[in-house]
């Protein structure tokens, strides 16, 4: 999920035990959609409550995994239509929580994001 604040930048969130940042999302549980996951996935994570009407798809984005090397991940995408109604809190599997300017983005951006980000 793209999540926005106030100034255009972009949440990006670190999970427990790795190192490069990354868009909040996961997994589909089973019979789950991309959709309803994305929603999930910032509830769960961020403790962030997301108006299912305020999302709007992206696209579906492929680049070298972060965490697994000699892998690619594929990641369908949603955005938040305008900016994060709260300040989100890191939970569940998330260490670290971190707002990044898509013009200057840090090193530590993991590839998946670093694509996404290059295309909006």
């Amino acid at each position: 999920m793209l999540l926005r604040d106030e100034a255009g930048r972009v949440l990006t969130v670190r999970k427990q035990g790795t190192e490069r940042f990354m868009h909040p999302g996961g997994k589909p549980e089973p019979g789950e959609s991309y959709f309803a996951t994305a929603l999930r996935e910032c509830r769960e994570e961020l403790g962030v409550e997301l108006d299912a009407s305020r999302v709007r798809p992206v696209g579906v984005f492929t680049a070298e995994a972060a965490n697994e090397p000699g892998y690619t991940c594929e990641g369908t995408f949603f955005e938040y239509i305008e900016p994060l109604p709260i300040e989100p809190a890191a939970s569940a599997e998330i260490a670290e929580i971190r707002w990044v300017d898509p013009a200057n983005l840090p090193p530590n951006i993991a590839p998946l994001a670093t694509v996404v980000l290059a295309a909006i």
